[in-house]
């Protein structure tokens, strides 16, 4: 099993920045990909930046430009830079872990984004 625990969300003026963070724990591998996903009300959940083990990331077209993920081997974390926030970035975003064919989920952190 793996547990995941974001921290970072909270409300932001538009155009402005956060820094969302991610701590994995458990039976954790050094080849899995993580990443971070967002749900808005009402909307399904999408893919927003992921990055596997060796370092190679993707972004949704929406966000490239503005966010950047990085992660932290050694400390089994993975982060999520978000820079000119829109309204439109205002969702849950949810931490995600995948090794081989499993996924895991965060519980998810707040992200408004509002004047």
């Amino acid at each position: 099993q793996v547990q995941l625990v974001e921290s970072g969300g909270g409300l932001v003026q538009p155009g402005g920045s956060l820094r969302l963070s991610c701590a994995a724990s458990g039976s954790i591998s050094s080849g899995a990909a993580m990443g971070w996903y967002r749900q808005a009300l009402g909307k399904q959940r999408e893919m927003v930046a992921t990055i596997t083990s060796g370092i190679n990331t993707n972004y949704a077209d929406s966000v490239k430009g503005r966010f950047t993920i990085s992660r932290d081997n050694a400390k089994n974390m993975v982060f999520l830079q978000m820079n000119s926030l829109k309204p439109e970035d205002t969702a849950v975003y949810y931490c995600w872990y995948r090794y081989v064919i499993r996924n895991y989920w965060g519980q998810g952190t707040q992200v408004t984004v509002s004047s």
